[in-house]
């Protein structure tokens, strides 16, 4: 099987998927889970989402910059991540209650079924009942954002890529309005963390639109564009002073990074000149 991704107008990356382990039309995506040459790997509506080779330097990325400027890590929402790497990762930072919201049923539970890093069945199951620190809602994320009184710690946002398809559920979840819904869910010293976009030059318009909105609804965003990925993740924060406060964190931090250490942290925080760029 080989899986042709988009990757900017007129691009596409062609994967070579050798053992296919699923492929079924979900009530919201077409998804693949498979064999190709970074292990197995979880594509949505042809677009890879992990793999078993980089996924580790993909949720770190998107959690660790969070936990280091949240001002406590106790309540953690999750909206979308479907593997459920993002809750465990939580759970090891030092959450007691990590909430994570998914809409699509049956992906979550294909991922726990035939994905090496995530949920396990087991912890799945469990997750479901509310048996420990984390538990699984299976809801729209806009809608459970919208209408709840919980409040939280950190609220991370992690899905597929917003769409020029204007039709696309998940752009609902990328507009200034939502920013501002999870914005208000949060404890004093909050964070809401979000997979931002690409910074490659060729496919990072919906990077610099995301970006708009976070200078748009938060004081000053801080950036973290991975050194070791293809993406971009952004953070809403009342840090005075968020790189030095993230360094200073990081050796006390619970939660021990493989892929992220002081110099990483210096180094990806400064936007591309596209997101300093006063806005045209």
């Amino acid at each position: 099987m080989r899986i042709e991704e988009p990757v900017g107008a007129g691009l596409t990356r062609v994967w070579q998927v050798d053992d296919v382990i699923v492929d079924t039309r979900t009530a919201f995506q077409h998804l693949v889970i498979g064999k190709t040459a970074q292990g197995v790997s979880l594509f949505c509506d042809n677009e890879r989402q992990s793999t078993d080779f980089s996924q580790l330097v993909y949720h770190e990325a998107l959690m660790v910059p969070a936990f280091l400027l949240a001002a406590q890590i106790e309540r953690v929402l999750i909206v979308g991540s479907s593997e459920g790497v993002a809750s465990q990762m939580a759970v090891q930072a030092g959450a007691t209650v990590v909430h994570h919201v998914d809409i699509d049923t049956e992906a979550v539970k294909l991922c726990a079924q035939h994905l090496p890093y995530g949920y396990t069945v087991e912890e799945l199951a469990a997750a479901e009942q509310g048996d420990g620190p984390v538990r699984v809602l299976y809801a729209d994320g806009f809608e459970y954002i919208r209408t709840t009184d919980e409040r939280y710690d950190i609220v991370v946002v992690d899905l597929p890529d917003e769409q020029d398809d204007a039709d696309a559920q998940q752009n609902r979840l990328y507009g200034a309005d939502f920013l501002e819904m999870c914005k208000r869910l949060l404890t004093p010293g909050g964070v809401v963390a979000y997979q931002g976009g690409c910074p490659t030059l060729w496919r990072n318009s919906t990077l610099v639109k995301c970006w708009r909105r976070f200078e748009q609804v938060f004081q000053a965003p801080v950036y973290f564009g991975s050194d070791e990925h293809e993406w971009a993740f952004f953070f809403g924060t009342s840090a005075e002073n968020p790189v030095e406060e993230m360094v200073s964190r990081l050796p006390s931090l619970a939660y021990r990074p493989k892929t992220i250490d002081a110099l990483t942290l210096r180094g990806s925080t400064v936007p591309p000149i596209s997101l300093r760029a006063a806005p045209a």
